[in-house]
């Protein structure tokens, strides 16, 4: 596994092979494959309506959603889109839902403040390589989903993250929001946490955690040894 789709999240159909789609995602252009089942066709109208209008998205920890034609009802998880959200009420593809779960705007303005209590919701999630739910998340994921829901939009991969945003020269001078980002012994980016207060930081190793940090890396009290060599701190 890759990376995952979040429920209402759209994608461009690239391949198809028997009962799998190669699909490029509209949120980051991140490719894989996926299985037919999974796939609702959409039109291309309905894709241009959720891509201009502000995006609403499930900002309880798991949620309930019911078809309004047929009864039945699906589960959906944190940070999942309700696409052409109004009153309690959300599109997907021909099929109107309702659902009385809690449901947060994602405005197109980046909100640092909202950065740390979002992420502290995935707090103990445990890893998942791919992982963008809280049934499993990986390093990336976790910063992608938060920032997301925060206003801000970032490639999927820490290295491509990375590359976004203002270096900050110290650690002791990184504030909640920033993202630090580690290296390997080649010097190849494998790593991200999210700065949430002073001396720490939150990130997705083993499960979601959070450790000690300074100039030299992630320190683990538990392994009482450093975990992950710092590289460099951005602010975005």
């Amino acid at each position: 596994m890759v990376s995952q789709i979040l429920f209402g999240e759209t994608y461009n159909i690239l391949e198809e092979k028997g009962n799998w789609l190669l699909v490029s995602m509209h949120l980051d252009n991140y490719k894989g494959w996926i299985d037919r089942k999974q796939s609702m066709q959409v039109t291309d109208e309905f894709v241009g309506k959720v891509r201009h209008r502000s995006n609403h998205v499930l900002a309880d920890k798991t949620g309930e959603a019911t078809c309004r034609s047929d009864g039945s009802k699906i589960l959906i998880t944190k940070g999942s889109h309700l696409p052409l959200y109004e009153n309690g009420m959300f599109h997907l593809g021909h099929k109107l839902y309702s659902t009385t779960s809690k449901v947060k705007i994602v405005h197109r303005k980046f909100v640092v403040s909202k950065v740390s209590s979002t992420a502290l919701a995935y707090l103990n999630v445990p890893y998942l390589w791919g992982g963008r739910s809280l049934t499993g998340i990986d390093c990336s994921g976790l910063v992608q989903v938060v920032y997301h829901i925060c206003g801000l939009d970032l490639p999927r991969d820490a290295s491509q993250q990375a590359q976004r945003g203002s270096a900050i020269d110290f650690a002791d001078e990184a504030m909640p929001g920033d993202l630090a980002f580690f290296d390997n012994l080649a010097g190849e980016i494998i790593h991200v946490g999210i700065i949430i207060g002073p001396d720490l930081i939150l990130h997705a190793s083993g499960q979601v955690r959070i450790d000690k940090f300074d100039h030299n890396g992630i320190f683990n009290t538990e392994q009482g040894t450093y975990t992950h060599s710092l590289r460099i701190i951005k602010r975005l």
